[in-house]
């Protein structure tokens, strides 16, 4: 018995099996790996971290979503405009009033949203506080903060 079936040609396949690589490879490179997103988050930080030691408000605005909202005062600064225009006092005179430093940052699965929270130093170098921010991915490759929110220090706990 004949199989009427159309057959598919080895180079037909070929040509397939390369087309939907190349698919995979477009979608996988618009959504990170973990440890991919891990490492942009972490260089984002510090990349955020450094316009402040620069002196470089329009810098720091470039990480600002226009959705962010930073706490803070006694009400949270909401929208990329408040939050640049009470951050701008941090900005005036040569020196930066306080210094950050990522020591942790952990991603979702869906490589959408991260966590960063490192210490606040004074400019002499002692802890003052703690940072949490989150960051979401606005476009391929490209994180901005949505939510900041500093915490006192602890201190630290007695020996048993």
């Amino acid at each position: 018995m004949k199989n009427n079936r159309p057959t598919i040609g080895c180079a037909r396949l070929a040509a397939t099996a390369t087309l939907l690589a190349i698919l995979v490879g477009c979608s996988s490179a618009e959504m990170p790996t973990n440890g991919l997103a891990k490492d942009q988050v972490l260089a984002t930080e510090r990349a955020f971290a450094e316009t402040m030691a620069r002196r470089d408000r329009k810098g720091f605005a470039s990480f600002v979503s226009d959705e962010a909202v930073f706490f803070g005062g006694p009400t949270p600064l909401r929208g990329k405009q408040q939050v640049v225009e009470k951050w701008s006092r941090y900005f005036e005179g040569n020196d930066a009033p306080f210094s950050w430093e990522p020591d942790e940052v952990e991603v979702l699965s869906s490589g959408t949203l991260a966590l960063s929270t490192g210490p606040v130093k004074d400019p002499s170098g002692k802890v003052v506080a703690r940072f949490n921010s989150i960051w979401r991915q606005e476009q391929p490759n490209v994180w901005r903060i949505v939510f900041d929110k500093g915490s006192p220090v602890c201190p630290p706990r007695p020996a048993p």
